[in-house]
């Protein structure tokens, strides 16, 4: 595979968004925050990650062969600031910064702002035009507030990993931090919602984002359906309980094609196509409420003819007959689809490590104001002078802090 098959972009300091002229003041750690302030950073907001001396946001630390990959993707288009705050002075630099800000997201285990005197309370007397974000596993409140929030343990109680795994298997979490993205999206709407209410009533507001809460949201309508039927659904593995035939099929050089459908319409063309008509007449296959009855007879139909024909050539029939089906690939085959490429859906963006790495583009696309990458995930505590300078500290203070260590600025000698 080609290192460079993405298109590259340069990043571009001076690009502006509609999210333009909006601070945020980002103390959260690891992956929904960080996702959340990505958002508003990619479309122009000016995201000020304060970061714990001296290892920073523990995304810093998810690395693959000795790179910090994931701070790179969601650490871009942000500035950052290595501050103390609990050391002595600390705390005033910290409101200091939060005077400025329209936008604050943390992700402390609830309670610890209200041990550090900076409870909503406290905040809306000395900040009222301030929205924070406050993002934990479980919730400000309730029994399980107290406990750690990993989007691991929140995907397994939110009932999302009980519907997820092989059918008369294992329950199986997802491999990736989906709790975490979801919430971190929630998180971005619910912050362009408070800004806003701002507008219309000049006062900010607390969001309340709990991991455990955007992750049930995705099982839809379950709750309703375990009332009408009095039992959890079963898994399935790569079927469906909701529509037939949705399965991943095997085509007959090894590769696998998803297919869904999920529309009665769909179900008619693909029986069509593998040559059994018949079964759009026939009672037990005629609608969608009949085929999941009979799930595994009809993954048994469309699956072994599937499995006479190569994948280039299933592609070649479905795309002839318009049905709604796909290749399963991997990130070795992303890399070399053209629809990803000439899309841009990653580009290959400017890196002082690596020379360059590819990313995705900024989400979603806007014809009048597009998200832009304006510069690179920043090194820890890399813009901590410029933004004490911009909250009105003078170069002497700022030479203080870093010489008590209050602050940490990367390679760095102070002399005193």
């Amino acid at each position: 595979m080609s290192e460079h098959n993405w298109h590259t972009r340069d990043f571009d300091a001076d690009a502006t968004g509609p999210m333009t002229g909006v601070r945020v003041l980002d103390l959260s750690r690891l992956v929904a925050g960080n996702m959340c302030s990505l958002q508003l950073a990619d479309f122009g907001a000016d995201v000020v990650k304060v970061e714990p001396q001296p290892v920073g946001d523990p995304l810093r630390a998810w690395k693959q062969q000795g790179q910090s990959t994931f701070w790179k993707t969601y650490g871009r288009n942000k500035r950052s600031i290595a501050l103390d705050f609990r050391a002595d002075g600390g705390l005033e630099v910290l409101e200091r910064l939060m005077a400025q800000a329209d936008v604050m997201i943390e992700s402390f285990r609830p309670g610890t702002m209200e041990k550090m005197g900076l409870g909503p309370d406290v905040l809306e007397k000395r900040f009222p035009q301030l929205i924070l974000l406050r993002v934990s596993g479980f919730g400000q409140t309730g029994p399980y507030s107290p406990r750690p929030g990993f989007g691991t343990l929140v995907e397994g109680m939110s009932g999302f990993a009980h519907r997820n795994g092989e059918e008369g298997g294992d329950p199986l979490l997802p491999p990736l931090a989906l709790a975490d993205m979801i919430a971190g999206l929630y998180g971005s709407n619910a912050i362009m919602m408070a800004l806003r209410s701002r507008e219309q009533t000049g006062r900010g507001q607390v969001v309340d984002l709990s991991l455990l809460e955007a992750m049930v949201s995705v099982l839809g309508p379950e709750p309703l359906d375990y009332r009408l039927t009095g039992a959890p659904k079963p898994r399935v593995g790569n079927g469906s309980n909701t529509s037939s035939p949705r399965n991943v099929y095997h085509s007959k050089d090894g590769h696998y094609i998803a297919v869904s459908a999920s529309v009665q319409n769909a179900a008619t063309r693909m029986f069509n196509t593998i040559g059994r008509p018949d079964m759009n007449t026939d009672p037990r296959f005629s609608t969608n409420e009949e085929r999941i009855k009979r799930r595994e007879e009809v993954d048994e139909i469309v699956g072994s003819w599937m499995a006479k024909h190569t994948r280039d050539e299933l592609l070649e029939i479905f795309e002839r007959d318009g049905i709604t089906a796909a290749p399963l690939y991997s990130i070795a085959d992303i890399a070399e689809d053209r629809h990803f490429i000439d899309r841009e859906i990653f580009v290959e963006v400017p890196d002082a490590e690596l020379d360059s790495v590819p990313m995705h583009s900024p989400l979603p696309r806007m014809s009048a104001t597009p998200g832009t990458l304006r510069c690179p995930a920043p090194s820890l505590g890399e813009h901590g002078r410029s933004i004490l300078a911009e909250a009105g500290y003078e170069a002497e203070e700022i030479d203080d802090m870093v010489a008590a260590g209050l602050i940490a600025v990367p390679d760095e000698e102070v002399t005193q």
